[in-house]
């Protein structure tokens, strides 16, 4: 196998500095399609030292999802891939309950809680771990949100309590759970520094959850956390008006809340407490920085709907192209992302290098960024995740198919476990990877190319063309619970066949 000089995975900054549109090129969908076929190619071409591939083993694939699709969808009646799929968990139509909350009230108000409750739990997504449950109904550690943290005094008292060893009084700021369990004490408002230093009173005997009481994992369990959080006016910063979330609030979220409000413990570890914290303190901060940003204050709530009304003109746009909806929540919330990549200094978030991605850009090629993959993984996540809350506000959204497919666990992890990838090193799939590693933007991009044939495939075998059958619907239908499947009959546990370092800012 003869390996080619690999292509410069970063380019200098000119004396000028790096152009101001350097990331524009990285956030067209279609550069994403672009530098992931560059890879793929190389790949193709048996140059690649991580993978090959097995293109013989498509139509499996392809038998699998359409298996899975006339299972769950007998009337091809297939739904958005989207993080209210997840509101759905259990059979239960949570969107009513929040739409009689929502009651009475205008178009524009429903349209922004809506927008609201998908970003926060869209950015609260990530990856659970497999011993990790939330048991809806059950309420969480109330003192340790923001929310509902007390006065300074009264946290001062409490914390003062802790540090003496006994118990806080039962009260909304002890930090007792319904289940007796101890929340950690919550970050002293103001002052920056988290409480952890001090020492938290003993924790009681847990008590065992009411058997009858629903339980979820995984992603349905982080979606339903998220969604009875938001009911219960975690994230907002009003309390006669629970149903929003507000920068105020955001920026207060530290593990602590989100240990609270996802029902974490000892006995019950969520990964990724203080990455999903930072993403909902740097939300917060980026609503400022846009609100405030070179054109000044626009007049509009610190919230994260906001973002979307210039787009929308107020909600009474009656169509958005997908990709403008992507570009605009790629440049709102680009300050969030700091564990991704710098491209020419500036911060570019799920964006990595590989030695063969090229230069390949709608337009033609850009030199610029040779060498670097844009994913935007979450971002794309939460573009799906909108399609409906903006369709309910009579905004259509349009060209779906400009949008990829996820490079994520369930749908790579798909076509590895199917050998349509192949890994030429089968201990590699044992290893610890971290986003950055060549083998896995090298997954991720082939993931991309191969997922659009795979919905090529299963459009055929459904007589379904791509305007009935759009790609969110393929993913949803689909290759995510495909991939999910497939895990679960190979896999403890359905753990996916390989292993990643993540913060949760990526996956």
């Amino acid at each position: 196998m003869t390996t080619p000089d690999p292509a410069p995975t970063a380019v200098p900054e000119t004396l000028d500095g790096p152009p101001k549109d350097v990331l524009r090129t990285l956030r067209d969908p279609a550069t994403i399609r672009l530098r992931c076929a560059e890879v793929t190619r190389a790949v193709e071409n048996n140059v690649s030292p991580h993978f090959t591939l097995d293109r013989t083993r498509l139509d499996d694939v392809a038998a699998r999802v359409e298996a899975v699709i006339r299972r769950r969808f007998p009337d091809l009646r297939i739904p958005l891939h989207s993080r209210w799929r997840h509101f759905e968990a259990g059979g239960v139509d949570r969107r009513a309950e929040l739409d009689a909350r929502l009651a009475g009230r205008s178009a524009l108000d429903r349209a922004r809680a809506q927008i609201d409750l998908t970003v926060v739990s869209v950015l609260l997504d990530a990856g659970a771990g497999s011993k990790w449950q939330y048991t809806e109904h059950r309420k969480s550690a109330q003192a340790a949100l923001p929310v509902h943290r007390q006065g300074r005094d009264d946290l001062l008292a409490m914390l003062d309590a802790a540090a003496k060893g006994r118990a806080a009084e039962p009260s909304a700021a002890s930090g007792e759970t319904a289940s007796g369990e101890t929340a950690e004490a919550p970050a002293a408002e103001g002052s920056g520094e988290a409480a952890a230093s001090v020492t938290p009173p003993p924790a009681a005997a847990p008590v065992a959850p009411d058997a009858a009481a629903p339980r979820f994992a995984r992603s349905e369990g982080l979606g339903v956390a998220t969604f009875r959080a938001f009911l219960d006016g975690v994230f907002s910063a009003d309390r006669d008006d629970p149903l929003r979330a507000d920068a105020a609030t955001l920026q207060q979220m530290d593990a602590a809340a989100v240990r609270a409000l996802f029902q974490s413990s000892p006995s019950n570890p969520l990964m990724g407490l203080e990455g999903r914290a930072g993403l909902m303190t740097r939300l917060g901060s980026a609503l400022h920085l846009w609100r405030h940003g070179p054109d000044g204050d626009i007049a509009l709530p610190l919230r994260p709907s906001a973002v979307l009304e210039p787009l929308t003109e107020g909600f009474t746009r009656a169509e958005v192209p997908a990709a403008e909806l992507f570009g605009v929540l790629l440049r709102a919330f680009a300050p969030i992302w700091t564990s991704g990549s710098r491209v020419l200094g500036a911060q570019a978030g799920d964006v990595w290098p590989h030695r063969w991605s090229g230069d390949a850009v709608g337009g033609g090629r850009d030199p610029t960024t040779v060498g670097w993959v844009p994913f935007h993984k979450l971002t794309q996540w939460l573009t799906y995740s909108l399609l409906e809350p903006l369709q309910w506000a009579g905004v259509k959204v349009t060209g779906l198919d400009a949008l990829t497919g996820l490079p994520e666990y369930r749908n790579g992890g798909l076509l590895l476990d199917a050998g349509v990838i192949v890994p030429r090193v089968a201990a590699d799939l044992d290893r610890v990877w971290t986003p950055r590693d060549e083998f896995i933007v090298e997954w991720r991009a082939l993931t991309v190319t191969l997922l659009d044939e795979v919905a090529e495939r299963v459009r055929a075998r459904l007589g379904l063309d791509a305007e009935a059958l759009p790609l969110p619907c393929v993913l949803e239908g689909g290759t995510w619970a495909a991939g999910r499947e497939i895990a679960a009959e190979r896999r403890s546990g359905g753990a996916p066949p390989l292993r990643l370092d993540s913060d949760g800012t990526v996956f």
